[in-house]
């Protein structure tokens, strides 16, 4: 396998959806199988099953392994009742184990993806299987503007127009990012996707990097326990110190909530955007980490939409368009003037492995459990908080 970012769940959820709905699985049950399976987490397995709507099948589901118990054990099971999860799915031989020889087993058809090919990557501007490299998403964000999307003639490409924003002087042009938002419950419910987050705001914050006023973030955790990392109250060391700076760029966070900018929630944007963007015919952007970015889903003004993981909202936040090469242009200035690029702020897989490792505990998820049946009239309901924080069918071989 690659770096950690090349093994997001996102990535390899775009690169699976992407190779499913070139296949044609409409009503198939796809079954993952293979090797490479045991490099994924179960986090990373739940986003691409999640994406069987975007790939067309009935369902897509991975076997049961001893990551599936390991993450049983995370979330506040008895070692007892694991132990009897495994016994019971070993005797009707459910349960995959590596260490064995592999069974042979007959499907209708069969996809090999080898996970080590897999590159970091973004899905659109209006499809989710409209999958680029992100090394490649400048070049083929300039060819939508030409005629692959947008048909913006030439000589209007470069236009930027200048306005003003509360009295702050503000300009936006073609692939601007209007709208950033961690959100889609599949992809923030993952300790590595939002603890890495969290990092790429703190690195960035250091740094002096700030993402413009009038573009319109928010964040929304997709547990209870992952909401924990987001409060103050729960004091959880190390993890709310870090997830102080991704609340502090994405102001409004909506709590444990599905109903979200994924599914074109995202509201208003400032009505001064807004008149830019309409008056000016501006193929606005939004960058977001939910599943579907169909043209008009996300937001009415906001032509172009972008699927990417958690992490890569936050890089693209800072950098404030899509019109950019992360291998080589600068993400922007900080302090100081100096140029800040990709690789000065991106975690490594290290650090998030042991951020994980030693904070993400048992007992967490435990607390949370225990709560599912607590609570009063107003459960269920959707509200949006601003945290008080410190300033038979196809399958598909895994390789």
């Amino acid at each position: 396998m690659g770096s950690w970012r090349n093994r997001s769940g996102s990535g390899n959820a775009w690169s699976v959806t992407k190779m499913l709905r070139n296949h044609g699985v409409v009503g198939n049950f796809v079954e993952f199988y293979g090797e490479g399976i045991s490099k994924l987490s179960i986090a990373d397995r739940a986003t691409i099953a999640n994406m069987s709507p975007e790939y067309g099948a009935t369902m897509g589901f991975f076997p049961v392994d001893q990551a599936t118990l390991q993450y049983l054990m995370l979330t506040g099971r008895s070692r007892d009742n694991v132990s009897m999860i495994e016994s019971y799915l070993r005797a009707n031989k459910m349960f995959v184990d590596y260490n064995q020889p592999e069974t042979e087993i007959v499907y209708s058809s069969y996809i090999e993806l080898n996970l080590q090919e897999v590159e970091p990557c973004t899905s659109g501007p209006k499809r989710p299987d409209d999958r680029v490299p992100l090394k490649d998403t400048k070049a083929d964000w300039h060819a939508c503007l030409d005629k692959k999307g947008f048909a913006v003639p030439k000589e209007s490409q470069s236009r930027i127009v200048n306005f003003s924003f509360h009295a702050t002087p503000a300009q936006l042009r073609h692939g601007d990012v209007v709208i950033a938002a961690i959100t889609s419950c599949t992809n923030t419910l993952n300790p590595s996707v939002m603890l890495a987050s969290a990092l790429v705001a703190k690195k960035a914050c250091d740094l002096g990097l700030e993402v413009k006023p009038w573009i319109k973030t928010s964040l929304g955790p997709g547990s209870g326990v992952v909401t924990k990392y987001l409060d103050k109250r729960y004091n959880l060391g190390i993890i709310t110190a870090l997830c102080h700076w991704l609340a502090e760029v994405f102001k409004a966070v909506r709590l444990s909530s599905c109903q979200l900018t994924c599914i074109g929630n995202s509201g208003d944007l400032d009505e001064s955007v807004a008149s830019v963007i309409t008056e000016n015919e501006i193929v606005a952007a939004a960058v977001l980490s939910g599943n579907r970015n169909f043209e008009g889903r996300v937001h009415p003004l906001t032509r172009a939409n972008y699927l990417i993981s958690p992490p890569l909202v936050v890089v693209y936040a800072f950098a404030g368009t899509v019109d950019t090469d992360f291998e080589t242009e600068p993400v922007g200035p900080g302090k100081d003037g100096n140029k800040i690029f990709f690789r000065d702020i991106w975690p490594s897989s290290e650090e998030v492995s042991n951020l994980v490792e030693s904070n993400v505990l048992p007992a967490m998820f435990k607390a949370t459990n225990e709560a599912i049946t607590k609570g009063d009239i107003h459960c269920g309901v959707n509200y949006l908080y601003l945290l008080a924080l410190p300033t038979s069918g196809t399958q598909n071989r895994l390789t």
